[in-house]
Order: C-alpha cells, then sequence, then structure tokens
C-alpha cells in the first residue's frame, strides 16, 4: 500500500515541503493498517468467552483505532498544513499504540489476534516516531 500511498503523495500539485514523502506515506499506511487491526481486535476480543477479561484490551483498541484513523486523515491532507496539530497527533497517536500494544502483549500468548494487533500497533508507533523526528 505504500506505493500507492506515495503516488497519491507525488500527485500533489503543490510543493509538500520538507517533509519527508517516504516517512510521511509509512506513516499514513501504518495508521491506517493499525486502525484497521485494532477494530479487528477488539471484535474478536468481543467473540471470546473471557470477554470481560478483555474489556480494557476492548476499550484500548478502540481508542487507538480511532486515533490512528484521525492521524492518517490528517497526515494524508497537506493543503495548508498545520504543523503544531500535525505533531500533537503524531504524538496522541504514538501514546494510544503504546498503550494498546502493551494491553495487547498481555494476552498475545492466549490470543492470536492480540500478538498481531501488537505487532500493528508497534509498527505504528515506530512509523509516527520517525516521522516526527524529521519534523524538526
Amino acid at each position: 500500500m505504500t506505493d500507492r500511498v506515495a503516488s497519491m503523495l507525488k500527485t500533489y500539485p503543490k510543493d509538500l515541503g520538507s517533509i519527508d514523502q517516504q516517512k510521511l506515506a509509512e506513516c499514513i499506511e501504518a495508521c491506517f493498517e493499525c486502525a484497521q487491526t485494532c477494530t479487528a481486535c477488539a471484535d474478536a476480543c468481543l467473540a471470546e468467552d473471557m470477554v470481560a477479561e478483555l474489556t480494557p484490551c476492548i476499550r484500548l483498541n478502540q481508542d487507538c483505532a480511532d486515533v490512528c484513523e484521525a492521524t492518517g486523515r490528517v497526515l494524508s491532507r497537506r493543503t495548508g498544513s498545520n504543523d503544531a496539530l500535525v505533531r500533537a497527533l503524531l504524538e496522541a497517536c504514538r501514546a494510544a499504540c503504546r498503550s494498546c500494544a502493551a494491553e495487547c502483549e498481555k494476552h498475545a500468548e492466549m490470543h492470536e489476534h492480540c500478538r498481531i494487533c501488537a505487532e500493528s500497533c508497534r509498527r505504528c508507533e515506530q512509523a509516527c516516531a520517525e516521522l516526527l523526528a524529521t519534523l524538526g
């Protein structure tokens, strides 16, 4: 998918400025992938017999999915970019991914969906950190 995201960024009719387009594309992709993975993990948790024990996981999955979705959407809009907002969203996304990954890791040995979700959250957390590092 990075190729598609990168291709869309290249079609932008104005100069994107000094932002690292590859890191931007990777972060957008990681955000949307993580949003989908967290949504699916929350749903899988709801189908587990021990659903009551997974309530914190479900909540963090849903929060993380929402934050990742919003971050990916804002990063995809380049016209009149608000750098302060972008930084704040990237930080919030990192925090949401970190919390969700930590919770899913607690259940990863018992629930494969939690293992996969934790990995996706860690990738997104890293992609946000790498993009933030390029923003100066």
